[in-house]
């Protein structure tokens, strides 16, 4: 038997003595942003993507561990345990055929198989299976068992069946063969339920649908479970799609009998047996298989999705921050007026505001007046107006103040507000501002997720942020999970100013529990800004172990020490002190050094103590102390007089921000309140199998309207803007290795990509490729 360590050093091709020491470091309470930032050395240099699926996977492993010992004590037990069978068990490394070698074993209720064993029919079903030549109604009437119901050749025949169906469908051979064939070749036939055609109108596309099993995709296979969850659907499997019709008897008949090597001719046996073999199929083991398959597609489809989610709110999360400048927010809204808010530099909030630009009251002048009259007393730099209902009116507003009053030099940008009236009602939001009303509260989260898009999307629960697809079919456990993970890496990778930070943002730093965040903030307002890193250690609870987690990701600017600036951990200050010394320049001469710090050689320094890999990580971040991985700031500038599909016409060339990233291609917003659609086969002139290795969520690009549906709301967008609108088909380069698919399957439209909406968003376009794309929409 092989080790967990070895097992996993094997998947993820390194050698065993890294995954055991990384292991060691989990096991002693490390994170995984520590362990891949500071630990290189131990681990070889594991990263944080390969270090993630360790731990996955070792949780996964340990409890396959724990399992296999269950089942080896309920067996031995039973007195059933030997040598072979401890080695088979000792040697699996999947759940699922650990199960299926258990299951002979395994605890059942009463079955007609164990009642005909207790009646004394099991000889009979041996002697059958044993001597083909034995006629089975002659040989019965040797077992009849009045007193048991057994007092006819039926019954007893029946009785003798069932046992062997019962001991063929618990074989693992005759179960994993089965399995395999139908993961390769059934299909799943979807059907409407009689008499829901109208109430499950949204999924008409799939009342007649069928779809090989391992080829439907995530968002497919989503939307057919939620029909059938809805009651509007049945989902069947069929193992042999194309069997000729002329045979009979199912291929998985045929793969029973010759696991269990039955050679069934025509001796007075072997009838009865043929008969014992297709009721194993169709009894035993096809619902048996159809249940367990069906639930391999949702967990397939779940993780799937969920990867898409995670994928999607990482490029949110690390989306390039407008900076720590004063910020005018506004909130639109027609009836109830837009709400207006002003943040400093630090997101303090300074004033706040409700004006009535729009209808019914058209105070257009008087809401002029009282925003210049805000920006000018606190001197705001940026607008950024939330992109809900009334957001193109209200961007023509900011667009006429930056006019009116040039002086002001104000940059507008339109932020999304999704999830923002989540934060408003949240526990977050009321102890943050506990006199403001909600909707202001509202405001305030849209400026301040423009100054720093992490820090203010962290309060937010993921979920609500509106970049996944059909995030409430799936596991929510697993996508909490994954999510968690991702704000950790995204926030960790950034780097936190442990004098600014809310306690929301705070808890997301590797080591710090929700309390210790508090207690962080709780310190800070009691005893002022911390001045330098060693201070954290004075924070109630924040003992030395939290310390050597999470120091190193806090930041700690114009304080006493330049290198609590910086992602340098404490435990390598002395390095740097080396490093001081050799090349006789203070640490503030050395800090953003580029020539001196590029001239030395790493190995100089390396150490017992300090490996080559720290080492060449300390004068990296000495170069560029704190350096944000983010990106240079930008925003999409949308057409004037383009606010609504009415606007739109085809062969328009538009700005636009990707809200969403699928594996179909990509959801554009324009500035209309209905994202378009770039499909796949329209993001690149290239061969495209990944949509995320041409755009990512936030990105600003330039769009083509190909096609526009306004009773459906779908638009249809292509980046390559030589395309023309009407033609038949994008053609993207060819691929010599194999066949162009890009992913052009019915039905590839994702569930609603933006929260504010209360329609799905989705689009048509380009003739039969964008046809394809919301032929199964999920409605």
């Amino acid at each position: 038997m092989q080790t967990i360590a070895h097992i996993l050093a094997q998947e993820l091709d390194v050698r065993t003595q890294q995954v055991e020491a990384t292991i060691a470091l989990f096991d002693d309470g490390a994170t995984v942003p520590f362990v891949a930032r500071y630990r290189k050395e131990v681990t070889g240099g594991l990263d944080d993507g390969q270090l993630r699926q360790l731990d996955s996977r070792l949780t996964y492993l340990r409890e396959l561990d724990a399992r296999r010992q269950t089942i080896l004590q309920s067996i031995e037990q039973q007195g059933k345990l030997d040598t072979s069978l401890v080695t088979k068990i000792q040697n699996v490394t999947t759940k699922t055929e650990l199960e299926d070698l258990y299951l002979p074993y395994k605890p059942k209720r009463r079955t007609k198989g164990q009642i005909a064993i207790e009646a004394g029919i099991e000889p009979l079903a041996d002697k059958l299976l044993e001597n083909r030549q034995l006629d089975p109604e002659t040989t019965a009437a040797e077992f009849f068992n009045a007193e048991s119901g057994f007092d006819n050749t039926k019954a007893v025949l029946d009785g003798a069946r069932a046992i062997l169906m019962e001991r063929f469908a618990e074989q693992a051979p005759v179960v994993s063969a089965v399995r395999q064939h139908m993961q390769r070749h059934s299909e799943m036939q979807v059907r409407v339920v009689a008499g829901q055609e109208q109430a499950g109108a949204k999924f008409r596309d799939y009342f007649e649908h069928n779809e090989n099993w391992k080829r439907i995709p995530s968002h497919r296979a989503l939307a057919m479970l939620r029909g059938r969850n809805e009651g509007v659907l049945s989902l069947s499997l069929e193992a042999d799609p194309n069997k000729d019709p002329a045979q009979k008897g199912s291929v998985c008949e045929a793969i029973i009998a010759d696991q269990l090597d039955l050679r069934l001719g025509n001796h007075p046996a072997d009838q009865w047996l043929k008969t014992v073999v297709q009721w194993t199929w169709k009894v035993k083991l096809s619902l048996q298989m159809e249940s367990e398959l069906i639930a391999d597609l949702r967990e397939r489809a779940e993780t799937d999705a969920i990867k898409v989610f995670a994928d999607n709110l990482g490029d949110l999360l690390m989306a390039a921050p407008a900076g720590p400048r004063a910020t005018l927010g506004l909130d639109p809204g027609l009836r109830t007026g837009v709400k207006v808010v002003v943040v400093d530099h630090t997101g303090k909030l300074l004033a706040t505001d409700t004006i009535y630009p729009h209808a019914p009251r058209n105070q257009w002048d008087q809401s002029i007046a009282s925003l210049a009259k805000l920006a000018k007393a606190h001197q705001v730099e940026l607008v950024a107006i939330g992109n809900g209902t009334a957001s193109r009116e209200t961007d023509k507003l900011a667009a006429d103040l930056a006019k009116r009053h040039p002086e002001l030099k104000l940059q507008k940008v339109m932020v999304s507000e999704a999830g923002a009236s989540v934060y408003s009602a949240s526990e977050t939001a009321a102890k943050e501002f506990p006199e403001l009303d909600v909707s202001l509260r509202g405001a305030v989260s849209i400026a301040r997720r423009l100054q720093d898009p992490m820090a203010e999307l962290v309060k937010i629960d993921p979920k609500s942020i509106g970049v996944g697809q059909y995030q409430h079919d799936v596991s929510q456990t697993q996508l909490a999970h994954s999510l968690d993970a991702v704000v950790e890496d995204c926030v960790n990778g950034v780097g936190v100013d442990v004098n600014i930070a809310s306690a929301a943002l705070l808890k997301r730093v590797a080591g710090l529990t929700p309390t210790l965040a508090q207690n962080i903030v709780d310190y800070r307002d009691a005893n002022g800004v911390f001045a330098e890193r060693k201070q954290l250690l004075k924070v109630p609870r924040l003992g030395p172990k939290a310390f050597e987690q999470c120091a190193g990701f806090l930041r700690i600017t114009k304080g006493k020490n330049p290198l609590d600036a910086s992602g340098v951990h404490p435990e390598s200050y002395s390095l740097v002190k080396a490093i001081s010394t050799h090349t006789g320049k203070g640490i503030d001469e050395l800090i953003g050094n580029s020539s001196l710090l590029k001239s030395l050689k790493p190995n100089q320094f390396a150490t017992d103590q300090f490996g080559l890999p720290t080492v060449t990580d300390v004068l990296a971040e000495l170069d560029k102390p704190g350096r944000d991985p983010r990106g240079q700031f930008e925003t999409a500038e949308f057409a004037d007089g383009v606010e609504t599909l009415k606007d739109l016409e085809p062969g328009m060339v538009l700005q636009g921000v990707v809200t969403n990233v699928t594996h179909f291609g990509a959801f554009v917003d324009i500035g209309v309140h209905q994202d378009g659609l770039v499909h796949i086969s329209a993001l690149s002139h290239q061969f495209v199998d990944d949509p995320r290795k041409v755009v990512k969520t936030g990105d600003v690009v330039k769009v083509k309207v190909m096609e526009v549906e306004i009773d459906r709301k779908r638009i249809g967008l292509s980046m390559r803007l030589d395309d023309e609108p009407g033609q038949s088909r994008a053609k993207p380069a060819a691929r010599s290795d194999k066949p162009r698919t890009n992913g052009n399957h019915r039905g590839e439209r994702q569930s609603q990509p933006r929260q504010r909406q209360t329609q799905n968003t989705g689009n048509s376009a380009m003739g039969s490729a964008f046809a394809d794309a919301f032929k199964k929409a999920k409605r």
